[in-house]
């Protein structure tokens, strides 16, 4: 099968990653095969291939944001069938035995496993994944538009459940790639008034046409206190920014799984008046279930940039330079593919 496979760590502009062919793997017991159709792109795959992230495998498979349909099913999986849509996402596996999985935080689970990190993910024409770690696709989404939600939307889904943001609330995004222009959309479902403070003049555009109520450069101060406050940028000099920007009592959640520095901060210019800032890791599968059912039910509409499989390494770079807006998409099965946008 075809794949793009990562060797040696390195810069994404010295194209690290290179197109393939590789046998296809094997399911084993509660084991799935998915032959995949596309796999969106996004930062985290940036940090894995340029060791911004501690290394756990090589060579890999990157991605972690894939659709595509059940080839074939190892021994014992029976929650899905032949032929079935379905979704892989970077939660790939917890132990299910520890305090946190028991309690429903599976994402702090220590001996969790991530796809396109420890194990071959959906940069390739085919992947493994556990069968209960799966999830199934609505309808109301193409294969195209349902890729971002399995790690921009999900994960953006958990930080805004981190940042308690109140009902009809004030919501401050910094930065809007992927992950952000989805959460817009699921705030303003909701009735929440969003400001995005971001530095592309094309992201504040696309925040502009998805109905944000103030855009301004990414150190700007929104013109109305926060009830809440996500920051998506890796850029730790943007969470002084966001705590200033909250009301007494708000919260501002850090949604990166890598982010610069924080520089220092004043306790009481920056803390002070009950102030919460918090971190998000990673994803549960509840919070992928619950995302899924409420963009189908907005409807949610991803904005895609869509690129061949074999252009995986322009993708990245375009992210890396701020170029996407919205989320990059990799085609691996263009039959798969109902709508083919094509990317800047």
């Amino acid at each position: 099968m075809r794949a793009m496979l990562l060797r040696a760590h390195g810069p994404i502009e010295r194209r690290p990653l290179e197109l393939v062919e590789i046998p296809a793997p094997e399911p084993s017991a509660g084991e799935i095969l998915v032959r995949i159709s596309v796999c969106a792109a996004c930062r985290t795959d940036l940090h894995v291939i340029q060791e911004e992230i501690p290394s756990r495998r090589l060579p890999l498979v990157p991605g972690h944001q894939a659709v595509g349909r059940v080839e074939k099913l190892g021994p014992g999986c029976a929650r899905f069938r032949i032929g079935d849509r379905v979704g892989i996402a970077w939660l790939r596996e917890t132990c299910g035995a520890c305090e946190f999985c028991r309690a429903g935080a599976e994402n702090l689970c220590p001996d969790s496993r991530y796809t396109g990190y420890h194990a071959d993910g959906g940069y390739a024409e085919k992947a493994l994944v556990r069968e209960d770690f799966t999830y199934a696709i609505p309808e109301e989404f193409d294969d195209l538009h349902a890729a971002p939600l399995l790690c921009a939307g999900i994960v953006g889904y958990r930080a805004l459940r981190r940042s308690a943001l109140p009902e009809g609330g004030k919501l401050g995004l910094y930065g809007f790639g992927s992950s952000a222009h989805v959460v817009l959309q699921v705030a303003r479902a909701r009735g929440c008034a969003v400001y995005v403070a971001t530095r592309g003049e094309s992201h504040r555009d696309l925040a502009r046409s998805l109905g944000a109520r103030w855009v301004g450069g990414a150190l700007d101060a929104p013109p109305d206190p926060l009830d809440s406050a996500i920051v998506f940028a890796p850029v730790g000099d943007l969470v002084p920014a966001a705590l200033r920007a909250v009301r007494k009592g708000g919260t501002v959640a850090l949604a990166g799984i890598h982010m610069t520095s924080l520089p220092a901060m004043s306790y009481e210019e920056h803390v002070f008046h009950e102030k919460t800032l918090t971190s998000v890791e990673a994803n549960t599968r509840r919070d992928g279930e619950d995302l899924l059912r409420e963009a189908a039910r907005i409807p949610l509409r991803p904005r895609i940039n869509a690129f061949p499989l074999e252009q995986a390494n322009e993708a990245l770079a375009a992210i890396a330079a701020d170029r996407v807006d919205g989320t990059a998409v990799l085609v691996v099965d263009g039959r798969g593919a109902e709508r083919l946008e094509r990317g800047p």
